[in-house]
Order: C-alpha cells, then sequence, then structure tokens
C-alpha cells in the first residue's frame, strides 16, 4: 500500500519523529494535537476553551492539508489532563462536527507534551 506524508504550514511542525498526518489508501491518520499556535509554536495562552479551539483549528488544517474535512472524522481520541472539562469538550466539538458524529474515545491522563490541558487526533476516511 502506497503512504503519503500530508504537511501543512497552518499547524504547527512536528515535534519530533511524526508527521502531521499519514494518508494510506482511503484513510488518513491525523497525528495529535495539542494547542500550539502554528506561527509560534508556542502554547496559546488562554483558558481551556482557547487551547480546544486551537487543537480543533490545528486538525482541520492537517484534514484540509489531505484534501478532506473534519466532516470525513471516523474516529476522535482525546486525551485530557483534568476529566471535569470534559463536557466543555463536548460543547466546543459541536461547532466542528455535525451528525452523524465520529466514534470517539477520552481519556484522562497525567500530563501532555508542552504542559497542554487537552491533545486530541483523528483518522478520516475519504472513500
Amino acid at each position: 500500500m502506497n503512504r503519503q506524508v500530508i504537511h501543512t504550514e497552518r499547524a504547527p511542525q512536528a515535534l519530533g519523529t511524526y508527521s502531521q498526518a499519514v494518508r494510506a489508501g482511503d484513510s488518513v491518520y491525523l497525528s495529535g494535537q495539542v494547542p500550539l499556535d502554528p506561527a509560534t509554536t508556542q502554547l496559546v495562552s488562554g483558558d481551556f476553551e482557547a487551547q480546544v479551539r486551537r487543537v480543533f483549528e490545528n486538525l482541520k488544517a492537517v484534514a484540509e492539508a489531505a484534501g478532506g474535512s473534519l466532516a470525513q472524522a471516523v474516529k476522535v481520541n482525546i486525551y485530557l489532563l483534568d476529566l471535569k472539562n470534559f463536557a466543555k469538550v463536548n460543547e466546543i466539538m459541536a461547532l466542528y462536527f455535525n451528525k452523524p458524529y465520529p466514534a470517539r474515545s477520552t481519556l484522562g491522563v497525567a500530563q501532555l507534551p508542552r504542559d497542554a490541558q487537552v491533545e486530541i487526533e483523528c483518522v478520516l476516511y475519504l472513500g
């Protein structure tokens, strides 16, 4: 199977040995995004809501670079430092996704890169 690396300047550059996304056939695997400003690669300032919005904007940019959109997401994984923020994630996610919603997992974690409060990854199906 042919693999294609997806890259956009509209999302933060990879901080390590990974790609922003990889397309394999009709599936696109988007790496986890933390709330980094693509222009500065610094964590966005502001509250939890600002961080979640930045993460979804980063994911949206990578999805578009792959020739798709978040509407084609089939699976989303969310990692939260504080599961008390679950309702806020649902509220903001509803601004970026429409029914039928993708499958999703949400996990509480002890730490995330750059001391972010949230990280989100997803898989798109473009077929």
